[in-house]
């Protein structure tokens, strides 16, 4: 498959932010679970929702995959 084909696999800013913003989640919600901090439990799953609605946002704003402010790098 070449480049001029290539979907995009998720390679662009949102997705990157939203990946980001959600494993900062889990791994807290993870973390808080195994101390039994329930309050930090439920905040670190807003915080992965949220992070879901600013990779929505970003890619809304054209910072998405087929977005007109992504601009696909070249893979060798």
């Amino acid at each position: 498959m070449n480049a001029q084909n290539e979907p995009g696999h998720g390679h662009s800013p949102a997705a990157w932010t939203a990946v980001v913003i959600m494993l900062i989640g889990f791994t807290v919600g993870t973390v808080a679970f195994f101390f039994e901090l329930a309050p930090i439990v439920w905040a670190s799953a807003v915080v992965v929702v949220i992070g879901w609605i600013v990779g929505g946002v970003m890619a809304k704003m054209g910072y998405g995959v087929k977005g007109p402010r992504y601009a696909p790098k070249a893979h060798s």
